[in-house]
């Protein structure tokens, strides 16, 4: 069997590299990201750190990492804020947050519009009051 000729500092020194090369992939995915993410940045200073980081890729991150590191963190913070405003509206216009007075309000609306009729507004009208 071939794990059993292995040694326990072999077996670390494999799980240490792998666990170092899944940390570089991701530094290269947060930098590259980053990079797309940053408005302020133009096209060409884009397409330079992106040649830069792909030519010296240690050193490439290491120096946007530098550099670039404090607005990074910014820019995730606010990418992060917006998401969750995103989702917080989603989730209100969702549920629907309104009510029976809006709703009997839509309602009559919808029927003034000729979008229902009236058979049809009074039996919305008596779900919305029932509920």
């Amino acid at each position: 069997m071939v794990f059993a000729d292995w040694q326990v500092g072999e077996v670390f020194l494999s799980f240490l590299w792998f666990f170092l090369f899944f940390i570089w992939i991701w530094l290269l995915i947060m930098v590259f990201a980053d990079i797309f993410r940053d408005h302020e940045m133009s096209g060409w200073i884009k397409a330079l750190w992106v040649i830069g980081v792909i030519i010296f890729p240690y050193l490439g991150v290491f120096v946007y990492l530098i550099a670039r590191g404090g607005d990074m963190h910014r820019r995730s913070m606010e990418a992060a804020k917006a998401q969750d405003a995103a989702a917080r509206d989603y989730v209100r216009s969702v549920a629907g947050a309104g009510s029976a007075a809006d709703e009997l309000d839509k309602l009559a609306r919808l029927r003034d519009q000729g979008t229902i009729d009236e058979a049809e507004f009074q039996q919305m009208k008596a779900k919305v009051l029932q509920s």
